[in-house]
């Protein structure tokens, strides 16, 4: 059965604001078929245990997701889910499966479009030709049923044994393939090849499932540039890349997009092109940033937690002290190992506009574009005390996803993280006890204030991407 939904809606104007409609992703078999060889070729700094992942930590955020967006598909089986050692509730392939038009699988879309003889046999032909599949493959994979296609599409397994191609264990951060920026769609082009897969099935399933029917005209594809197959070298600054940890909605007419070790400068330019030409926001900032697999994307160093808060990492957010305000050996420290990010801001047929500094681009955001009325916070990652402060921040302490406004899904491993939200008047849970809460009738999702929701987190930090990477809104309440 095709997923259907008469009220959907694609429209996302800030960061903060009630999370309606989100698609995700869970951890499949592919993941668990990473070896350490190729781990870092698949963009993985490590190899996780895939059974941990899926029943003691990403199933949290897929309960925590459904009573937060669809109640009534998690209320009164809490306890049965518990139970099952299985966990068929939150298998995209079995009978089971919770099937939420507000916490949408990837997989189940894949499916349902592959049910069409047509679109089954090009992305079958699509995928057999960028893998190298061989002919008789091919004829065997548009037999398959689609759902079993769903399957090897993204595990890679023809069965639990055979391996036809890669897995592509990255889906899980699903947020990287498309970003809604108001009532659009903005495909993405991500840098590595371990990726290109993941590209190819999101604008198969954009352009030709009837749930995004309505807006076919509003999905934006970022283009190479003009004969690009000419330009010398491959360096990333040559490449059209833009991926989606770099691209954050923050105000209804703002957007900001980072240059980092994933996103081009090329990637930012044409996005700013498509966006300014199909008028769907009038203001971009760029912020370029050190291109380190410490950063990654801009969402690894910063994100928003209220109008007037954000959490990130200071040692890279701040304008550079003085000179003289330094003792001898941090000057030389600072000057042979750190660059600062570059920020400049664009409008339409206006002059560009430069910022300091991270804070003072935050700042200007929550003060300016969100009228929030307040001087704006910062928390800070290991609560700006070294070494926890890059530790966390390589565990994710910025990479947080806002639920509704203050209240924020983040890793329980990243203490100093939580003692600095503790400090700035946050109440801290962790979500087996939040969950028995809401079952209970204890506590009410839509009535919790300023809150850090605590994650288990042993194997899904191995991944290295937090819940903001994990997530793509497709519909927020507007903040007013």
């Amino acid at each position: 059965m095709i997923l259907t939904n008469n009220n959907f809606k694609i429209d996302v104007t800030s960061e903060i604001g009630s999370l309606r409609t989100l698609l995700i992703h869970s951890p499949d078999s592919g993941l668990g078929k990473v070896v350490p060889s190729k781990a870092q070729d698949w963009l993985f700094e490590d190899i996780v245990h895939l059974d941990t992942m899926r029943k003691n930590e990403y199933d949290y955020y897929v309960k925590l997701l459904l009573y937060f967006l669809d109640p009534d598909k998690i209320k009164g089986k809490l306890n049965q889910v518990e139970n099952d050692s299985e966990r068929s509730f939150f298998k995209p392939d079995n009978a089971a499966f919770h099937a939420s038009n507000q916490v949408i699988e990837i997989q189940t879309l894949l499916a349902d479009i592959l049910q069409q003889d047509d679109i089954r046999e090009k992305l079958v032909a699509s995928v057999c030709a960028i893998e190298s599949c061989n002919y008789r493959l091919q004829e065997q994979l548009i037999d398959t049923d689609p759902v079993e296609l769903a399957k090897i599409f993204i595990s890679g397994s023809l069965s639990t044994e055979e391996m036809i191609f890669a897995p592509i264990p990255n889906l899980i951060f699903s947020r990287d393939i498309g970003i809604a920026v108001n009532n659009h769609m903005l495909l993405n082009k991500p840098a590595k090849k371990a990726r290109f897969r993941e590209t190819l099935l999101a604008r198969y399933i954009f352009f030709n499932h009837p749930l995004f029917a309505a807006y076919s005209n509003n999905i934006l594809e970022i283009p190479e540039t003009a004969q690009h197959f000419l330009r010398p070298g491959e360096d990333n600054l040559e490449k059209t890349t833009l991926e989606g940890g770099d691209v954050m909605m923050v105000s209804p007419q703002h957007l900001l997009i980072g240059c980092s070790e994933r996103t081009s400068i090329s990637g930012a330019n044409e996005a700013i092109k498509l966006l300014f030409d199909n008028d769907v926001v009038k203001k971009v900032t760029i912020v370029k940033i050190p291109h380190k697999r410490d950063y990654m994307h801009i969402d690894t160093v910063f994100t928003q937690v209220k109008r007037d808060t954000w959490v990130l990492l200071r040692s890279l957010a701040i304008a550079e002290v003085p000179v003289e305000e330094q003792e001898p050996i941090s000057w030389f420290t600072d000057k042979k190992s750190k660059e600062r990010p570059e920020i400049v801001q664009f409008e339409k047929d206006e002059k560009p506009r430069l910022f300091g500094c991270i804070e003072d681009l935050l700042a200007d955001i929550s003060e300016n574009d969100l009228q929030s009325g307040k001087k704006t916070k910062f928390i800070y990652s290991g609560n700006n005390t070294f070494p926890f402060d890059a530790r966390e921040q390589w565990t994710d302490s910025c990479n947080l996803l806002a639920i509704k406004e203050g209240v924020v899904l983040g890793y329980d491993r990243n203490d100093k993280t939580v003692e600095a939200f503790k400090q700035n008047g946050f109440d801290v849970i962790r979500v087996n006890d939040l969950l028995q809460k809401f079952e209970s009738g204890e506590l009410n999702p839509q009535e919790m204030k300023d809150t850090l929701i605590l994650m288990p987190s042993a194997e899904l930090s191995r991944a290295r991407g937090g819940f903001h990477c994990m997530s793509m809104p497709l519909l927020r309440d507007k903040v007013v």
